[in-house]
């Protein structure tokens, strides 16, 4: 009987780590989905080089937690929201050291819920000039955002564009005239790795110039006792970007998975 009973124990065990492993990989999935129906707060930090003749660097620690709201049956509305906080050495001889809010970008995703295959998000970006002196472009901006994204087992891929219009502001700073285009790609392996590759390019048409960031690296899910943590890490290299502008950069990303 002992040995009937460790046989029986055997067999439920397996079955349920085979289920455990495919509902991580699960959340591996939707954490590479811009607008799946998952609660989570990602802290973004980067590392940039080499800005202007001094060789100046910049950390970004981008907080950017991901809220999406059931508004029927059929739709969610994702509230998508970025908070910089920016910490710059000086980009030439004799200049300070910044430390400060950077501009806040939110974004309103209206979605069908439960799509397959393709799935697609449009909805309002709004551009706050929440940023401190230095970081703060001093104008308020709006404009469209949409998203299209096809998974197909463990592979993403699709592309983010947003545009920015100046409504309001500081008369006398710049005005916000930007296209932010981010194709993006990731493939997630069962155990809940991913390999992730995305492009974040942005074209400012006040000073018609790109920035080009391509960001390469690697994902993974950990369980801290109850709690689920993505940990990431990627390379940038700016194949363009304005003259002072940054060369590279290192990318650390560590998103909380929150239950709804």
């Amino acid at each position: 009987m002992k040995l009937t009973h460790l046989l029986a124990a055997v067999a439920v065990m397996i079955p349920a780590s085979a289920v455990a492993q495919e509902q991580e990989a699960d959340f591996a999935k939707k954490l590479a989905n811009p607008v799946a129906d998952l609660v989570s707060l990602p802290f973004q930090f980067n590392y940039d080089c080499c800005y202007g003749p001094a060789d100046g660097e910049r950390v970004t620690l981008n907080i950017q937690p991901v809220v999406p709201i059931k508004l029927s049956e059929d739709w969610n509305l994702i509230l998508r929201t970025i908070v910089p906080v920016i910490s710059q050495t000086g980009t030439v001889g004799g200049d300070r050291n910044h430390l400060g809010l950077g501009d806040t970008i939110q974004t309103f995703f209206f979605s069908p819920r439960g799509a397959k295959g393709v799935v697609w998000a449009v909805g309002p970006a709004m551009y706050y000039p929440s940023g401190t002196d230095g970081f703060s472009a001093h104008k308020w901006a709006a404009g469209p955002s949409a998203l299209v994204l096809k998974q197909d087992g463990g592979l993403t891929y699709g592309i983010l564009a947003t545009q920015l219009w100046t409504f309001a502001g500081n008369e006398k700073a710049q005005d916000v005239e930007t296209t932010l285009l981010q194709p993006f790609f990731n493939y997630t392996f069962p155990d809940t790795t991913g390999i992730t590759l995305n492009m974040e390019s942005s074209y400012n048409w006040e000073r018609e110039q790109w920035t080009v960031p391509v960001n390469a690296g690697v994902t993974h899910i950990y369980k801290l006792g109850n709690q689920r943590v993505q940990a990431g890490i990627m390379g940038r290299y700016y194949f363009d970007s304005p003259d002072g502008g940054p060369d590279w950069g290192v990318r650390f990303v560590l998103t909380y998975l929150i239950p709804s």
